[in-house]
């Protein structure tokens, strides 16, 4: 498998072959939660209990996967920029330095995660009834945590240099494993959510020991040992912390919106959090894929900001948009046409009771309006993954926190509090998006001239400055 030619000036070609294994990347990956959570929906007898437990875990989930977004997502652009500058020893020192950090808080948050596991189930929103599911999934499912993020943030380096196909393999090779240890799991060794959870396992560790393979033998900078350093360090934490900030507030958003169902749905609350588990795993089947378009492509974005190639940037840029557009478009038409039997699939076999219909409609309900957000989200997460790509991380955090912070838990609270009714919180997420859209692009369009501009009139301070600073420019 050839890498892609990150300077090659058909940028069509080169934005296609990085999103497309990206995408489904991207996809496979949130079918690992949606695959166990709708085996563990029909699970017979306990369905919709055990269900309602897994939405409990799902921000715990999320915010695991952040740390290896953290590592990876920070450590690829400056990785790209330094291919860009023609320094492969740069690059080597980066993906080094961010192997070690993935080792350490990988450990770390395992450990955590356990020591705390709890109070933070309660925290998030379970209930005396849904708790034992929820701890259960969670300390089988902790077990996985040091190979699942490893393998997100070492994947993010196969990508940086072309080799998008590898990464996919490795995301693709262990969610069909996942898949067919499922029901494996579940139903034949009769292990429910304990099961769900091991099948993940044994699937991340798959994921985990393809990348490192890929990344020891295949790929043109290999992953080495040595040349740590602080300042490294630093720069990949601070560059990383976009989209860190924008995975780790979708496990916050969750957590928060489980919290609020909880108590505003009085005696339905448990209802509610099991119609925005099944909402939200829809809304992830287009959000990662459109993570995939965004942070795939993140690698000719960087390659040419090194090189100071800025009409390839600006050319790049506008196709990454046209096809953000008209992905999240072709989404917008096909979830009213999915959208029932999707929710189907998680109460239609385990849950004959009236609460099935019921369930089934609201979910339906509310996907659309997830869905009237999500053509406008394409401009946000086009423009931040942008600046994120070349290397502008002052303006990629703020756009970040903008979103789910500014934008999203004022309005979460606001409507709770306004109209006393549950099902309103749901509404919260499609201001978010709209309006978090319109700021990005206003504030892109203000940014991108002066970043280029700054970037063309820099002399010769990378061959000048400090061999053990990677990217001096910043």
């Amino acid at each position: 498998m050839k890498s892609v030619d990150l300077g090659s000036d058909k940028t069509w070609n080169s934005i296609l072959k990085l999103a497309l294994p990206a995408m489904l990347a991207q996809l496979v990956n949130v079918l690992y939660n949606i695959v166990d959570r709708i085996y563990v929906g029909n699970i017979p007898d306990v369905g919709s209990i055990s269900l309602i437990g897994l939405g409990v875990c799902s921000p715990i989930t999320t915010l695991i996967s952040s740390f290896g977004y953290l590592i990876g997502l920070g450590g690829a652009p400056l990785f790209s920029i330094a291919l860009g500058e023609k320094n492969p020893h740069k690059a080597k020192q980066i993906l080094s330095n961010a192997f070690l950090m993935l080792l350490v808080v990988s450990a770390l948050i395992m450990l955590t995660f356990y020591l705390s596991l709890d109070p933070m189930l309660y925290a998030f929103g379970a209930s005396k009834t849904s708790f034992s599911y929820a701890k259960t999934y969670m300390t089988f499912f902790l077990m996985g945590t040091f190979f699942s993020i490893i393998a997100t943030g070492l994947n993010q380096f196969l990508s940086a240099q072309g080799y998008s196909l590898f990464a996919m393999i490795s995301t693709l090779s262990a969610c069909i494993l996942n898949i067919f240890l499922d029901p494996l799991f579940i139903f034949v060794f009769n292990l429910g959510v304990k099961g769900a959870a091991i099948a993940t396992v044994i699937s991340q560790f798959l994921s985990f020991g393809l990348a490192l393979f890929f990344l020891l033998k295949k790929a043109t900078v290999p992953l080495s040992f040595g040349g740590y350093s602080l300042k490294i360090v630093f720069q990949i934490l601070k560059l990383g912390f976009s989209p860190f900030i924008i995975t780790a507030s979708d496990s916050l958003i969750l957590i928060l919106l489980n919290s609020v169902l909880e108590k505003t749905g009085g005696d339905q609350g448990d209802y509610f959090i099991e119609v925005a588990t099944i909402v939200q795993a829809f809304e992830s089947l287009v959000t990662g894929p459109l993570l995939g378009i965004s942070s795939g492509t993140q690698p000719v974005l960087g390659y040419n900001y090194g090189a100071k190639n800025i009409p390839l940037i600006k050319k790049a840029e506008k196709q990454i948009t046209l096809f953000a557009l008209g992905f999240t478009t072709v989404c917008f038409g096909f979830s009213f046409l999915i959208s029932r039997p999707f929710s189907q699939m998680f109460v239609g076999f385990s849950n004959s009771g009236g609460d099935s219909a019921s369930i089934v409609d609201a979910s339906v309900k509310f996907i659309q309006v997830y869905m009237y957000g999500i053509i406008p989200l394409s401009f946000q997460y086009v423009f931040v993954d942008g600046l994120t790509g070349m290397g502008q991380a002052k303006y990629s955090i703020w756009l970040s926190l903008n979103r789910k912070l500014i934008l999203y838990i004022p309005s979460l609270y606001l409507l709770a509090y306004l109209t006393k009714d549950a099902s309103s919180c749901f509404y919260a997420e499609l201001i978010a998006d709209v309006a978090s859209g319109i700021v990005s692009s206003i504030f892109y369009f203000i940014l991108t001239p002066r970043i280029f501009k700054k970037r063309l009139d820099e002399r010769c301070e990378i061959s000048k400055g400090d061999s053990s600073n990677p990217i001096s420019s910043f």
